[in-house]
């Protein structure tokens, strides 16, 4: 008789501090029979990992799975795919596996794109998504500033290219956040100024982690550049406030 197919859930374990993971992921976290996550096709660190690890067991396999980071199509596609089948061997053995990932498993996350390739591969596989709290949400309390208020609207982009979406999305929200505001950044300033938000933008690095900054002016980032884990809060400017 075949083994029934064991659960896949995918984990946010947080931005950074170990006491920022929530009660069920931890619980979860402790009964699994495999943890996998993510890491460079280059190294095998993995930040979830080091977050993570006080609630892992000793005896619980932690898989790290590689990932390229790179703009080519079919080098992605073949790494996604090997990686899910690797996941899926393990459920197919009866195994419950989770897969940890930073912040919130359903926020720009290697999870949801990988979920989608596992459905793909095997269509009916239980997966469980269990939601962390993201990195934005930890600078904004760090800050003691709120994110959102009244009839207010907050827009969450990525940074990577720039400051172009944010230009055409800009009229229809408040607040923004900028997450991988790690290149393009000299744009992403311009486009906050144009657009009347520069003067109330901050910036934070590795929120949550010892190495953690915190830039009022985040025009400093042109002269330092910023790192990987670096996100802004922006609110447009009210000169009648």
């Amino acid at each position: 008789m075949e083994s029934q197919i064991g659960t896949f859930y995918g984990i946010g374990v947080g931005p950074g501090e170990p006491d920022l993971i929530t009660l069920k992921a931890a619980k979860v976290l402790a009964s699994v029979d495999v943890v996998f996550t993510a890491s460079s096709s280059k190294n095998a660190h993995s930040l979830a990992v080091d977050i993570a690890g006080a609630h892992i067991p000793d005896t619980t396999p932690v898989i790290k799975l590689p990932f390229p980071m790179c703009t080519d199509k079919k080098v992605l596609k073949s790494a996604w795919e090997k990686n899910a089948e690797q996941i899926i061997a393990t459920l197919k053995e009866g195994k419950d596996a989770a897969f940890i990932t930073l912040g919130d498993c359903m926020t720009y996350s290697t999870y949801g794109y990988l979920s989608r390739v596992i459905n793909k591969l095997a269509p009916g596989t239980i997966m469980v998504a269990i939601p962390g709290i993201t990195s934005y949400q930890a600078a904004a309390a760090r800050l003691n500033r709120p994110l959102v208020e009244g009839e207010e609207a907050l827009l969450i982009l990525s940074g990577v290219r720039g400051g172009t979406r944010f230009r055409e999305l800009s009229r229809n929200a408040e607040n923004i956040v900028f997450m991988k505001a790690y290149k393009n950044i000299s744009d992403i300033n311009r486009a906050l100024e144009e657009k009347g938000f520069l003067e109330n933008s901050v910036g934070v690095t590795s929120c949550g982690l010892p190495e953690e900054r915190i830039v009022e002016d985040i025009r400093e980032f042109e002269n330092i550049a910023p790192d990987y884990w670096t996100l802004i809060l922006s609110k447009q400017y009210n000169r009648n406030e």
